[in-house]
């Protein structure tokens, strides 16, 4: 499964035609469900209270809120600032389980200056989904994300 992330980019550009950071992250969102295989949960969650992630524009099963940045691989890519890609979620001690399809998940922060926005959260049903190259295109649509949308407010 090969996927064209610099033609994504150039789209997820084109699509988000407003600063406003809600309106993007949930055409963020639903673009990525639409286009990548094998998601099964795509959304954002928001540092809006200290040392918690709130539930912000989502596509999938209803989702876990609050997350705090000690427990799961959204908390600890929030508490590194570093991008988390998991083969196997359930290898995970401090796991959050949402939607038990789920098996792998990638969760890229989204840093403004040295402010943590948010995180943008991708999980599949299948164990291994997210490869090398998978983390560097969608680290490259976060930064679309970021270049496209005023976050310099809290969200």
């Amino acid at each position: 499964m090969t996927v064209d992330y610099a033609l994504l980019a150039r789209q997820l550009a084109a699509l988000l035609d407003t600063r406003d950071w809600l309106t993007n992250s949930a055409q963020t969102t639903a673009f990525l469900m639409q286009e990548l295989p094998d998601l099964n949960w795509a959304g954002f969650y928001l540092h809006r209270e200290p040392e918690t992630l709130w539930l912000g524009p989502f596509q999938g099963k209803p989702a876990c809120h609050p997350i705090p940045f000690g427990k799961g691989v959204c908390g600890a890519a929030a508490r590194t600032h570093q991008t988390q890609r998991i083969d196997d979620v359930h290898a995970v001690g401090d796991h959050i389980a949402c939607d038990a399809a789920s098996n792998a998940e990638l969760v890229v922060p989204i840093v403004v200056g040295d402010r943590l926005w948010g995180v943008l959260d991708l999980d599949s049903p299948v164990k291994g989904r997210f490869s090398e190259a998978d983390q560097a295109g969608i680290e490259s649509l976060v930064a679309v994300f970021v270049a496209q949308t005023d976050l310099a407010g809290r969200p």
